[in-house]
């Protein structure tokens, strides 16, 4: 039978299931990655499940997050992840080595392997022909300790690329035109497999900037074929052994199908506040601008720098303009040096930051308030930038240059010069010298934990009987930045769950830490679709369940999210009829007799409204795995009985 190149990469690695979309899976993880803004959990999750040493290939640390160091805080971070990694035998980054998702792609990726990253843009590295997944930090060390991924047999959605790219279009805008077509929750349980003879001029940084993406639209992964584009990325990188052919079989079929053009696309844009508010640049050119912003993993590689630095090379950007170049690696930052380029943004009056995610992620570089941010970076979700009335919109590096010479919104293709010419060097610097190897394993490494450093709360199992207020309801699309913020106060606290955890939904509802600290007891929280899309981080789960949330109830929830609810313990029903959304009420005592009874018996469960004596029918989508972990409280619970009853 002929398969997909998603289902080979997962036939080979599968562990238990089959390849029948929507059947439970498990499959072998061979290399996973963390960042230092979920790192920090998922070393304290290392700890407390004992382990001695990794189980996979290779396991990475990276810190490029939380570098501003206002305080002691983030450097402590920073040590004490060091510590990890030598006690339990990571890779280790260190602080300006730059992003992970680019740092690992030069460093680590090989075709077909697979790799768990604590981050949802792990996903990028489906562009050099591996299956790469975003999940929380739990499920990350669970792999680390040599677990089984499970997850369900996602459903394959094939692109067809055809024609090439005309100038002034790149591959933001393949991905953008992804989003307008797909929506933020289009792709929810699919892999996103691109092929066809547009692939030919896209190099693997290209793919990788539309594979980093895709986790915007839901999906589980994206993968790409690894052809003579990923040999020539591995040359480059000095790796050029660690290339393998990895494509679909011969008239291999997918469970949905579309095509796009690369010839008819055009330069286009995602308005405030969601990556799939996509228009062509043509609808908004002329609105002011305050910033213009040029990094971030999703724009990483040499040309997204390049190609701005010769359409400004000779020329000056706009007085009200701030030009904020963000290198993505010390590799690139030392390349750009060397060729002149980086000269040339500075000349033409770019503001140039560290390497790493900054104002990507809310670390800094936080725009005016209710002005405009041209930003290559992935996402815009509101208040994600640190300005809480921001404006931020999500376009290629060639927009965001053309917008920042001329200080208003700008299609490229109206600026009067020829599209720079760029060719990818045969080679770049090796940046493998200066990440910091696994060490001899021995078990008297002492980790070390600043004062910041706080050991993971102990959550207990379900009760017989939930009940308790619906403390929040909330509508849809909530992104987990919305429901546990990120930012330069807020990230250094991620080691830290009782001191996060007071800025729980602070973009909802400000009175929600209060009120829950208040009652002191479990509650409800409703969403509407597509509840918990964005970030990976756990935080947004562990910090709900410590104030006391014991149960999420939604239409529809990302899948990520999902997960890190159930790993600490919190029941994520769904709403059997959608319209059921509109009888709950803030502030209504709502109960469930029983809930993995019920739930156990026919999936489903009855949910009483105590006010009203009303009922309403609710469902799960819960495998047995998933089911398991419930009924201990979480999956470090679950580790933890695994090891009494074995004696262990």
């Amino acid at each position: 039978m002929s398969m997909n190149l998603s289902q080979k990469l997962i036939q080979s690695h599968l562990v238990s299931g089959s390849l029948e979309p929507g059947c439970p899976i498990e499959i072998k993880i061979d290399q996973t990655l963390a960042q230092d803004g979920t790192g920090t959990l998922v070393m304290l999750e290392l700890e407390a499940l004992g382990l001695s040493k990794i189980k996979t290939e290779v396991s990475a640390q990276y810190v490029d997050h939380n570098l501003l160091q206002t305080d002691f805080k983030n450097a402590d971070d920073h040590l004490f992840l060091q510590s990890a990694c030598r006690k339990f035998g990571l890779w280790f980054s260190r602080p300006g080595n730059g992003v992970s998702h680019p740092v690992h792609m030069a460093c680590f990726d090989i075709p077909g392997k697979t790799l768990l990253g604590a981050d949802s843009h792990t996903c990028a590295a489906g562009s050099m022909g591996m299956l790469a997944i975003g999940a929380g930090g739990l499920q990350v060390a669970m792999a680390i300790a040599g677990v089984p991924f499970a997850l369900k047999m996602p459903k394959v959605l094939g692109i067809k690329l055809e024609g090439g790219l005309p100038p002034w279009v790149s591959a933001k805008d393949i991905i953008l035109e992804m989003l307008r077509r797909r929506t933020v929750k289009g792709c929810v349980n699919k892999v996103v497999e691109y092929y066809g003879p547009g692939l030919a001029n896209l190099t693997a940084m290209d793919r990788h900037v539309i594979a980093n993406m895709g986790q915007e639209m839901g999906t589980t992964a994206s993968v790409f074929p690894a052809d003579k584009a990923v040999r020539a990325f591995l040359k480059q990188q000095h790796r050029e052994s660690d290339f393998v052919e990895m494509k679909a079989d011969e008239g291999a079929s997918y469970d949905e199908h579309d095509t796009i053009n690369l010839s008819n696309l055009e330069p286009l844009i995602a308005c405030p506040s969601s990556p799939d508010k996509v228009v062509s640049v043509r609808e908004v050119v002329g609105r002011p601008i305050y910033q213009s912003y040029i990094g971030s993993s999703a724009n990483p590689g040499l040309r997204d720098f390049t190609i701005p630095a010769r359409i400004v090379s000779g020329r000056r950007i706009a007085d009200d303009v701030s030009f904020d170049i963000n290198p993505t690696s010390r590799q690139l930052l030392e390349e750009l040096s060397r060729s002149g380029d980086l000269t040339k943004l500075l000349e033409a009056g770019a503001r140039l930051h560290q390497t790493g995610c900054g104002g990507c992620i809310g670390m800094g570089q936080a725009p005016a308030t209710g002005r405009i941010s041209l930003r290559t970076v992935p996402r815009n979700f509101p208040g994600r930038s640190g300005t809480a009335e921001d404006k931020v919109y999500l376009c290629s590096p060639e927009t965001a240059t053309a917008s920042a010479l001329k200080g208003v919104i700008t299609d490229p293709r109206d600026l009067d010069m020829d599209y720079p010419s760029f060719q990818e060097p045969e080679y770049l610097p090796d940046i493998r010298p200066l990440l910091q190897p696994p060490q001899e394993i021995s078990v008297t490494v002492e980790l070390i934990k600043g004062p910041n450093i706080k050991p993971l709360p102990n959550f207990d199992k379900l009760p017989k009987v939930l009940i308790g207020p619906l403390l929040l309801k909330t509508g849809d699309n909530v992104s987990t930045d919305e429901i546990l913020p990120a930012g330069a106060e807020i990230l250094p606290l991620r080691s830290n769950i009782p001191a996060i955890s007071r800025y729980t939904f602070s973009r909802i509802d400000e009175s929600f830490y209060q009120r829950a600290i208040k009652l002191s007891g479990d509650c409800f929280v409703v969403g509407g679709e597509n509840y918990g899309q964005g970030s990976s981080r756990e935080h947004a789960a562990v910090s709900s369940r410590f104030l006391g949330v014991r149960c999420i109830i939604a239409k529809s929830m990302a899948r990520i999210h999902r997960r890190n609810l159930i790993n600490f313990g919190v029941l994520p029903l769904l709403f059997e009829n959608l319209n059921d959304y509109d009888r709950l009420e803030q502030g209504a005592i709502l109960e469930i007799d029983e809930p993995i009874v019920q739930l156990k018996s026919s999936n489903s469960v009855k949910l009483l409204i105590k006010s009203s004596g009303e009922s309403i029918k609710l469902r799960s989508d819960l495998s047995k795995d998933e089911f398991e972990v419930l009924e201990v409280g979480g999956m470090i619970n679950q580790v933890r009985e695994k090891h009494l009853n074995t004696g262990k």
